[in-house]
């Protein structure tokens, strides 16, 4: 993928413009954690096993031998965060192969086109306000990794629509991280929190429901602005020079019909779909499964189209080639996490943010406790893993701050739901963003005005599940 500098890019233009390009981005935080390693004392909580994942005891912090990451151990922090993060940057490469494959065979795009030409040009802001809600309820139902298929689609059709690929992003990736980290049934993180608060699983979803509703309003108008201003002045685009080959429409819109065949590939890719969801809800199935689904939809639908082996063998390195940028991403960000571990510091921040929070007024310990969360994200961006972090911690001090149990598990769904639609050491997020071409440093230029937007309306949620004793 080539990402070409833009114009205005250099220091004399707007703030946004000298965020760095993501991979220098990364490293700069790579090294910054390697600092904190030498800055922060090492500590840890001790922790139990629980319904076979591990839970921390609170009230069990305990200072460690200072273990600082030294050179060599930085630099070697970065295969070791590809080795932890094999399963999600496979589903990347198998996800590239399996729409690499789809794509050679034109379904997507046939599709896609003859589905723009029934609904019609004047239709096309009702299509991004209708795909952003698909998306997150896509996100609410079904997971964040699970959806992983479904970006590129979302590509495709910003594109046909005359959108670009930020705006494919804005459909598909930030809808699908706003449903799932507000979902009011997100079994990581609501589900682990009222396991671990006692209380009954998805309680509270009346008000957990109104905000993720709203937020994904909010989204959808933004998006929907965006396209407009792209519309009117095509060099206001944060698209601009990124790769959409195999992405963009090869034809004008009125050429467009369907084959067999593409109905045919089509029928095999939502059957896998359908698979995948049964999979999901009957028997649990993650990122493995996942990808042993996609590869099975790619040579399903590579033996429909009569691709022979060559054409097959070449199409799959094609997909890899194109997933490979992501890929590479998604283990790159990983190696904070081992960073991290390495230097044994991720409960020493955790640690410190629950003491800094003793002695706040009420309702400012509600908002500190969900800001807490967000930068804990930063550094364990798994939900369910953060949930068995620190609500152990969080519960009982909120109740001693004078906090429900439920507002306590709202302030931390907030804190790492919302934050995740610009956590760069999140591997979902990479992974998803690089479906639709998108490098992170662009991404935040998009979102983050309407993150902030996002992040105020739940605060005032979040404010009023306090006054209300929310439970």
């Amino acid at each position: 993928m080539q990402y070409p500098t833009e114009e205005g890019s250099d220091s004399s233009g707007k703030w946004y413009q000298r965020i760095p390009h993501s991979v220098t981005m990364l490293f700069g935080i790579i090294l910054f954690v390697t600092v904190l390693t030498y800055v922060l004392p090492a500590g840890s909580y001790e922790r139990i096993l629980v319904d076979g994942r591990n839970r921390v005891v609170p009230g069990s912090y305990e200072t460690l031998p200072s273990s600082p990451v030294g050179v060599m151990d930085m630099f070697k922090a970065i295969p070791l965060g590809f080795k932890a993060a094999v399963e999600v940057i496979f589903i990347v490469l198998a996800g590239g192969i399996m729409f690499g494959v789809m794509e050679k065979s034109r379904a997507v795009e046939n599709t896609v086109g003859t589905l723009v030409k029934r609904l019609g040009s004047d239709k096309k802001y009702w299509v991004v306000v209708i795909m952003t809600f698909v998306y997150g309820f896509l996100g609410i139902a079904v997971g964040y990794e699970n959806n992983i298929a479904m970006v590129p689609i979302a590509a495709v059709l910003s594109l046909a629509l005359g959108g670009d690929l930020m705006l494919a992003a804005g459909i598909s990736v930030g809808a699908m991280t706003v449903g799932f980290g507000l979902s009011p049934i997100n079994p990581y993180t609501v589900g682990t929190g009222h396991r671990l608060a006692e209380l009954p699983l998805f309680s509270g979803a009346l008000l957990r429901s109104a905000l993720c509703f709203a937020s994904l309003t909010l989204l959808a108008y933004y998006n929907v602005r965006y396209f407009k201003k792209i519309t009117k002045d095509p060099a206001a685009s944060l698209g601009r020079g990124l790769n959409e080959k195999g992405l963009a429409l090869s034809k004008p819109i009125s050429e467009y019909s369907m084959t067999i065949n593409n109905r045919l590939v089509v029928g095999i890719f939502m059957a896998g779909l359908g698979v995948i969801l049964y999979g999901v809800f009957r028997y649990h199935w993650y990122i493995n499964e996942l990808s042993a689904i996609f590869l099975m939809v790619a040579l399903a639908s590579a033996l429909v189209s009569k691709m022979n082996a060559n054409t097959i063998s070449q199409t799959v390195l094609e997909g890899v080639g194109k997933a490979a940028p992501g890929a590479f991403m998604v283990g790159y960000a990983t190696s904070i996490k081992v960073l991290m571990e390495m230097g044994n510091i991720g409960d020493t921040i955790s640690f410190h943010l629950s003491e800094m929070l003793q002695g706040m007024p009420l309702y400012a310990s509600a908002l500190g406790m969900s800001a807490s969360q967000g930068i804990i994200n930063l550094f364990i961006p798994s939900g369910s893993g953060q949930a068995l972090a620190t609500l152990p911690v969080m519960l009982p001090l909120g109740e001693v701050l004078g906090l429900t149990r439920q507002v306590t598990i709202l302030a931390f769904q907030i804190g790492d739901g919302v934050t995740n639609l610009v956590n760069p050491t999140l591997g979902g997020l990479i992974a998803m963003l690089s479906m639709c071409r998108v490098p992170l440093d662009r991404w935040l230029r998009f979102i983050l005005p309407v993150l902030i937007i996002i992040l105020m309306l739940s605060g005032v949620a979040l404010l009023v599940a306090v006054a209300t004793g929310y439970k």
